[in-house]
């Protein structure tokens, strides 16, 4: 058996796969319960419980999660204190000129995570090239450490100019605090990141140590209660880059968890889009808390190490130089709560009623309406099948809710529903539009791969508010993001800064710098049991015009790094800086960083094609049901068992396709097919077609 786990803000999933003793799937089951905060791995545990996992023949569980980012959010971590170079405490507190809300003058600057009295220096200098200016002098440091203790710190995160060249002195200060202090955590900015900047180098290892105890102690008590079951297989964490990693090397650098959870599903869509033919895809995730958006060319995610948490229309955030997917992330998600402001507004989200109390018709105490609630009231969610049939939703207490809230600007419960699923499309539709348009993409050109519990529910809107003529509904799309997690190989990014014009540098320098990479990486893969020809690396370079602030990334060609593979990657640096500003210069390039990203092949979950067996979809329908399409009107659905759905069977909308955790909303207009995998495929075309 493999399983992954994926805990989110409201629900944690899980996706259990069953093999032969030839590794041929013999089945894939799906669980859903509600996560369990503080402690995630209650609910992690609930969750096998429930699918019946045999702990003593699991083999592989993959793990995502949000621990990372609810303790940067919710600000749960420890008190951390920061050792930098003498000259240079304020790094943190002066941060990056990126404010995006110029004319507010009322504005505030994110607060730091450490304050000014636990930031400390040591007398030290390097180089931009990291050559020795002054020798780190560390007579000091003891005083700094009876500081902290007195203060309570449990981590220290140590971030001295230029390390990311040359860390011998950071790595000499780390090793001392490990000597004078055993129980403290210490984070190096060189163990998390070697790219330049000084202010989002700090940042990054100060969130890094703020949430290590933390992280650690969760993936220890993980460990411990699957091993106290019995599980004695292979266990890994979900990486923010897409790649998978050990508990050992996630407990080590836990800031690469941050977008632990999200990623799994992106990878998937990635996936599917590719065994589909639809290497272009937007994905869309829709879960109980937010809505997770990026898009995927080629086949492939985009990468970033431009990565911020907290950052809105009115504040920076927090930066993170960590490689993550590409990924835009709103709070709309099912359990979104509808409110009304001051001048008589109606908004949604991104405050959520999360799992508990959880949406009004949970009948758990929620008296806040979320747009879950008004899916139900407006029929697209059966009551028959609310939460999977777990729950018999409380109905009057929603139309209740959404007349309270619709008093504030005269609708009935209805209308207000309405109004409330029309804010949340709109919401989503920005988001989209984001990973889309606001990058030079056109919609009309890629598929939407919508997932989550809330994706199929409003997928077919948000693609024909962007023109999106296709929409990929996948199957167990409630719980696709743990689903990917089970499509991943072990990954790890090596990024290095190494300023080198491409026409004056020779060729050798950069191929030795990757060289010195792979040699990293070798060992690396070698010491978690993976060999040589299972590790598949490539190459890649961040490159700018001479006189740029920013890079664009750019593949590097296979082979030796001759003349004419530079001149190649040159070219390549063209038609990119092409693709993303419209427009290429004659002007000399020059590399950044030098990016390898190795990959440790493991087997991976393939989606098994479905049987066939020649029956008509009418012997899938279950019923009619009255819904509210919005702007489509309101109508008679045809309503549909998406598990008595099989490949080749066609339907057109107004309909409706339940399967357990969602429902497919197809308004009219829509047509729908099933292909080879069980994929719900919906295309907008006038008139539907016909059932057959």
């Amino acid at each position: 058996m493999r399983v992954a786990t994926d805990v989110g803000g409201t629900f944690t999933d899980l996706v259990l796969c069953r093999e032969d003793a030839h590794g041929a799937i013999t089945g894939v089951s799906t669980v859903k319960v509600d996560t369990t905060p503080p402690d995630f791995e209650r609910g992690v545990l609930e969750a096998m419980r429930t699918a019946d996992v045999a702990m003593d023949g699991l083999g592989l569980f993959v793990h995502g999660t949000t621990v990372v980012i609810n303790a940067l959010t919710e600000r749960k971590g420890v008190v951390t204190g920061l050792i930098t170079t003498e000259g240079f405490r304020d790094v943190l507190e002066i941060g990056r000129s990126n404010r995006p809300d110029l004319f507010n003058f009322a504005f505030r600057k994110p607060v730091p995570f450490v304050p000014r009295h636990l930031r400390r220096e040591v007398p030290e200098r390097l180089d931009v090239k990291g050559r020795v200016v002054r020798e780190l002098d560390l007579s000091g440091l003891p005083a700094i450490l009876d500081d902290f203790r007195a203060a309570g710190v449990e981590a220290v995160a140590v971030c001295l100019l230029h390390a990311y060249r040359n860390p011998a002195h950071e790595a000499a200060v780390a090793a001392e605090i490990a000597r004078l202090w055993p129980e403290v955590t210490v984070t190096a900015s060189h163990a998390v990141t070697r790219e330049w900047r000084e202010y989002e180098r700090t940042s990054t290892a100060v969130l890094s140590a703020y949430v290590k105890p933390a992280a650690g102690r969760y993936l220890d008590r993980l460990r411990q209660r699957l091993e106290d079951d019995g599980f004695r297989g292979r266990a890994y964490v979900m990486q923010s880059n897409g790649g998978i990693a050990t508990l050992a090397a996630a407990r080590a650098n836990p800031i690469a968890m941050v977008e632990s959870g999200p990623v799994g599903g992106m990878l998937a869509a990635a996936a599917l889009g590719r065994l589909i033919g639809e290497p272009d895809v937007i994905a869309l995730d829709i879960g109980g808390t937010t809505a997770k958006c990026t898009l995927i060319q080629g086949g492939e995610p985009r990468i970033t190490t431009d990565y911020w948490i907290e950052q809105t229309p009115r504040t920076p955030g927090y930066a993170i130089k960590t490689p993550v997917i590409d990924i835009v992330e709103i709070g709309n998600g099912g359990g979104s709560i509808a409110w009304v402001d001051a001048g008589g507004a109606l908004h949604v989200g991104p405050k959520s009623a999360g799992s508990s109390p959880g949406p009004v018709a949970y009948g758990r105490g929620g008296t806040e309406p979320t747009t879950t609630d008004a899916n139900l009231l407006t029929g697209r969610i059966n009551p028959g099948r609310f939460a999977g049939g777990a729950i018999v939703p409380d109905l009057p207490a929603v139309e209740a809710a959404f007349t309270r809230v619709g008093a504030a600007f005269g609708a009935d419960a209805v209308a207000t529903a309405r109004g409330v699923i029309r804010i949340a499309n709109a919401n989503m539709v920005n988001a989209l539009k984001l990973v889309s348009l606001n990058r030079g993409h056109d919609p009309r050109d890629f598929a939407l791969v919508a997932f989550g519990g809330g994706g199929a529910m409003h997928a077919a809107q948000l693609a024909a508010e962007l023109a999106i003529p296709r929409v990929v509904i996948p199957v167990h799309a409630a719980v696709f993001s743990a689903l990917g997690m089970l499509m991943s190989d072990l990954r790890r990014d090596y990024i290095r800064t190494r300023i080198l014009r491409l026409d004056t540098a020779p060729p050798a320098e950069l191929e030795t710098l990757f060289d010195e990479l792979a040699a990293e990486a070798g060992a690396d893969f070698g010491d978690d049991g993976f060999a040589p020809e299972t590790v598949l690396l490539t190459c890649h370079v961040d490159a700018r015009y001479l006189g740029q602030e920013h890079t664009v990334k750019v593949p590097v060609p296979a082979g030796p790094l001759d003349a004419a593979a530079i001149a190649d990657l040159v070219e390549a640096f063209h038609a990119a800086h092409r693709r993303a500003y419209t427009f290429a210069l004659d002007a000399p390039v020059e590399v950044v960083n030098a990016h390898l990203v190795g990959v440790g092949q493991i087997a991976k979950l393939a989606l098994p094609p479905r049987a066939v067996t020649g029956r008509a979809v009418e012997t899938a329908r279950t019923g009619t049901r009255r819904v509210d399409y919005d702007v489509d009107g309101i109508h008679d659905a045809a309503v549909y068992d998406r598990d008595a759905l099989e490949p080749g069977m066609t339907l057109a909308g107004p309909a409706l396709v339940e399967e357990g955790a969602t429902v497919a909303v197809v308004p009219p207009g829509w047509s729908v097919s099933v292909d080879a995998y069980g994929n719900l495929i919906l295309d907008r075309r006038a008139g539907g077609a016909p059932e057959r």
